[in-house]
């Protein structure tokens, strides 16, 4: 049987039969992409260490300033301590209390201050002070004596009728000597009150009548014109004015009263006399055994008022 020459083996099929056959992985376009997780993550290369950097020892100074990285300082501390605030609602509520409570008595201590008329008084004018209150005292305790005696009068006389017409006049002279329809005569003061500036205004007059009333003044007479209880004071300067009667400094009050209760009632601390003198004024006190009151006022009868006993 004779062999087919293609099917001869020679060396360049032989070389063919062993060689390996490609694989599926050999052939183009057969290449297998490596996903993102077959990546192997490369080996993180370890940071080198930063260079040390070395501050120069500083020379010792009494204040040094602290190098970084030390530990704070006491104030440091406290001020991280203390800033920012951290405060409570109870805590804001007690330092609210405590403002208003603070507030109420700075205000109390300071009107107290101010108000007081008898701050900085010696103590011989408060003794004075003290003893006009006590003569004021004195008088109310008199007055309340005298009615009760005209009350017992009228109750142990056998002629009551005479009686109560002799009280009566004498109330209606009283009476009289305050609505100023009669003249009076008896001791007091002089006050004389000269305003070379024209600084004088007529609330310092009404101050002064206020004044002498309260220390028990009974008649009181201002360069002619009567002043009562009705009587009011205007204008300043040249054009003072007394129930529309015009008057002119020097100004001269007559005063029917107890001299040793009416002049000290002027000179006390920060009264009449002193006030005066603050605006350039002088003023003068003159005791007296015996002041006229003779200026005479028309007595007024009431239009609607009337008396209510029967």
């Amino acid at each position: 049987m004779s062999e087919n020459p293609e099917n001869r083996e020679t060396p360049e099929n032989r070389e063919d039969s062993e060689r390996p056959e490609p694989s599926e992985a050999g052939k183009p376009g057969s290449e297998k992409r490596e996903t993102p997780e077959a990546v192997k993550p490369e080996a993180v290369r370890p940071e080198t260490p930063a260079e040390e950097v070395r501050v120069p020892e500083a020379p010792e100074v009494p204040v040094a300033a602290a190098p970084a990285g030390a530990e704070p300082s006491g104030r440091r501390r406290l001020f991280s301590a203390l800033w920012p605030p951290r405060v409570t609602r109870a805590q804001l509520v007690v330092a609210l209390l405590l403002f208003v409570l603070g507030l109420g008595l700075a205000i109390q201590v300071s009107s107290t201050s101010e108000n007081s008329a008898l701050r900085g008084a010696r103590q011989e004018d408060l003794v004075r002070i003290l003893d006009e209150l006590d003569d004021r005292t004195q008088r109310l305790e008199d007055e309340k004596a005298r009615l009760e005696k005209q009350r017992t009068e009228l109750e142990s006389s056998s002629d009551q009728a005479e009686e109560a017409r002799k009280q009566t006049q004498e109330k209606e002279r009283q009476l009289g000597i305050l609505a100023g329809s009669v003249a009076a005569e008896g001791p007091g003061i002089t006050l004389t009150v000269g305003d070379p500036t024209g600084a004088v205004e007529s609330d310092m007059l009404l101050d002064a009548i206020q004044e002498l009333r309260a220390a028990g003044a009974e008649a009181i007479q201002v360069n002619g014109v009567r002043v009562v209880a009705d009587s009011y004071f205007t204008g300043s300067g040249d054009d003072m004015r007394i129930d529309g009667t015009k008057v002119a400094a020097p100004y001269v009050f007559k005063v029917i009263g107890k001299p040793e209760d009416l002049e000290p009632a002027l000179n006390i601390p920060g009264g009449v006399v002193q006030t005066l003198e603050k605006e350039q004024a002088t003023a003068t006190v003159e005791r007296s055994a015996k002041i006229v009151v003779d200026a005479l006022r028309p007595a007024k009868r009431p239009d609607y008022a009337q008396s209510s006993s029967q």
